[in-house]
């Protein structure tokens, strides 16, 4: 058998290497990787949502919030990744992909890896308590959402949607923390954010199609078959429309509009070049929504910053 020392280390495939979790002392790697610091794009993906609700609400000042929600996005993200891995560890030992998973492969026990879920969740509270009440509330109510995520790729054949509902919560919360009004334009900001989640993580999905099929996964992507590029192209275009909507809500001005116009050249890349049968080229293309949030986070700022007071 192969000493803990020697493979202590060893990430999943689409790890990025580099940074602090290569700095860390060896034993503790495991634990990073369970909570995915080796994998940034996850909290970037979580954090955008929350900033583009701060942002379009108005909220253009508010720095130390986004820095809040960014640390809160780290840790959240990070206990989800660990409860998921807890969930799925017999699933994750057979698909090649997530076979080297610290839970998976032996390297962190459950019980440990359950203190390690209950500090990252630790940290979150202290995000939480930095909020007012409603937003607190709000935050709150996602928890039963994120804890039947593992759940779903056993029993729908869109997974991709719950995760929407659950990746994509903290546009409400940062909205709620800024404002409790003009509840039309979060409600499409919110909805054109789901679908949003569904378009990349079918992208991300586009890795593990055949995995997946074998020991009886589900997901968008195999639902989608050889239409996968059309549908990730509408979910794209469907998430557009509702920003669009968002943005009308708040200033009713055809300028506003424009704000969305490098979004959609983003998302329209994406989609146009994606390639369903390259995994490495899928994977960057998913990564890039890390740059689509931003691109978005930009033009909530113009729009808020420039429409209600």
């Amino acid at each position: 058998m192969t000493e803990p020392s020697t493979f202590s280390d060893v990430g999943v495939p689409d790890s990025q290497h580099g940074g602090l979790v290569s700095l860390l002392p060896l034993p503790l790697r495991p634990y990073a990787r369970l909570a995915r610091f080796d994998r940034p794009i996850g909290w970037w993906l979580l954090f955008w949502p929350c900033a583009w609700g701060v942002l379009l609400a108005g909220g253009e000042d508010r720095w130390d919030l986004l820095l809040w929600f960014l640390l809160g996005s780290i840790a959240m993200r990070g206990a989800g990744c660990v409860y998921n891995d807890i969930v799925d560890a017999d699933l994750d030992r057979s698909v090649a992909r997530t076979a080297a998973r610290p839970i998976a492969s032996g390297r962190v026990s459950l019980q440990a890896a359950w203190i390690w879920l209950v500090s990252l969740c630790l940290v979150g509270a202290g995000v939480l308590l930095q909020l007012r009440w409603q937003a607190q509330l709000v935050a709150l109510g996602s928890l039963a959402l994120v804890a039947a995520y593992p759940f779903m790729k056993r029993i729908t054949w869109w997974p991709q949607a719950w995760l929407g509902l659950v990746f994509t919560w903290g546009s409400l919360v940062g909205w709620i923390e800024i404002r409790t009004d003009h509840l039309e334009a979060l409600a499409a900001l919110y909805a054109g954010s789901i679908v949003w989640c569904m378009g990349y993580d079918t992208i991300y999905a586009i890795q593990d199609r055949e995995d997946d099929a074998l020991i009886g996964i589900r997901s968008a992507a195999l639902r989608l078959g050889d239409r996968v590029r059309a549908g990730i192209t509408a979910f794209y275009a469907l998430a557009l429309a509702f920003w669009a909507l968002a943005f009308w809500a708040i200033r009713p001005d055809w300028v506003a509009l424009v704000a969305l116009v490098p979004v959609a050249l983003h998302l329209g890349f994406q989609a146009f070049t994606l390639d369903p049968e390259d995994g490495e080229n899928a994977l960057y293309r998913f990564r890039s929504n890390r740059d689509a949030g931003l691109v978005m986070a930009l033009a909530c700022w113009v729009v808020g910053n420039a429409g209600m007071i």
